[in-house]
């Protein structure tokens, strides 16, 4: 899969069609620049349902992870994103925190989120797959497309 592209020109030819998604998700993972197909959750302080996903085969998708953007605990680590590389993600992104930003700086995946936390999370298996999630500025559902790199987050409702 190739990462040819820049959010800020797919933000030139396209701005009608897109919604941004606010700044502040910082780049953790091996790939600064990654895009595919939405899979999204909704969790809380609970990331069962996440290694559940990322266990699953990735399709070169993107797991977007409505968090709920909770400062309490990491919802992704490198054990988690070890299973995305192993199943064909293309990259993660967290509105929460993650934790091994180390490890997860060399790994081959796309990894976004809002900042680091070395508590891990709860495991109550609780948690939603594929339903319409927010994020600030923007409402996203499975199947829309996402483009991640240095300048930004951007989502559309079509392949560009």
């Amino acid at each position: 899969m190739t990462t040819n592209f820049k959010t800020a020109d797919l933000c030139d030819e396209f701005s009608q069609s897109l919604q941004i998604i606010e700044p502040g998700f910082i780049s953790y993972g091996g790939h600064p620049c990654f895009y595919g197909e939405v899979s999204t959750i909704k969790c809380f302080e609970d990331n069962s349902i996440v290694r559940q996903q990322l266990s699953t085969p990735g399709l070169g998708r993107v797991l977007m992870v409505d968090a709920g953007a909770s400062t309490q605990c990491a919802m992704l680590g490198d054990l988690l994103a070890g299973f995305g590389v192993e199943n064909n993600w293309a990259g993660i992104v967290m509105y929460g925190m993650i934790r091994d930003s180390v490890n997860l700086s060399s790994m081959p995946i796309g990894v976004m989120a809002l900042g680091t936390h070395p508590k891990k999370s709860e495991k109550k298996n609780m948690g939603e797959i594929d339903i319409a999630i927010d994020f600030p500025g923007a409402t996203i559902k499975p199947g829309d497309w996402v483009y991640a790199d240095q300048d930004g987050i951007i989502t559309s409702h079509k392949k560009l």
